[in-house]
């Protein structure tokens, strides 16, 4: 089978539009807005100018999606499932989180989740085991250990605005 066309079109002041039809001949198109965004957009199959669906999505969600498109599902944010219930996972704090400047022990992160934080990527650096009395910062990406429900609870407690 052949590879799908993909039509791509600038968009001047908002973005690029990738505009594909599959083999059932049902139109998408996406819009990558300046900012990081995306909207997925679905048109009718008996009128394929006429949009039957449009839905936006920020930059993280974009990321998501692609990675569960993708071929050999394999989570970014994920970086191991072991056979005793236990993961690994990228967090990122955003910069208006209540804990942006708040020290790391602030957070009860082991108390309230039973996880914990192995390391914090900063820029360009990592630190490794941060202590109780590590202060976070907005973009800090925290990796969390733990089962899929405190890693779950954990991102609940650090998505906190």
């Amino acid at each position: 089978m052949p590879a799908p066309r993909m039509r791509t079109t600038p968009l001047p002041g908002i973005g690029v539009q990738y505009d594909l039809t599959t083999r059932e001949h049902r139109h998408l198109s996406v819009v990558a807005h300046r900012d990081g965004a995306r909207t997925l957009s679905v048109y009718n199959s008996d009128d394929p100018d006429a949009c039957a669906q449009s839905l936006r999505f920020t930059a993280a969600e974009s990321a998501s999606l692609v990675d569960a498109l993708l071929p050999a599902h394999h989570s970014a944010n994920l970086l191991h499932t072991t056979d005793i219930g236990l993961v690994a996972e990228r967090i990122e704090l955003s910069a208006v989180s209540v804990w942006n400047g708040k020290l790391l022990g602030e957070t009860r992160m082991r108390t309230e989740t039973g996880t914990s934080i192995v390391a914090v990527l900063r820029r360009a650096d990592a630190i490794p085991s941060p202590a109780p009395d590590f202060r976070l910062a907005g973009g800090d990406t925290l990796i969390i250990i733990g089962t899929r429900e405190g890693v779950d609870a954990a991102a609940t407690i650090l998505g906190r605005e």
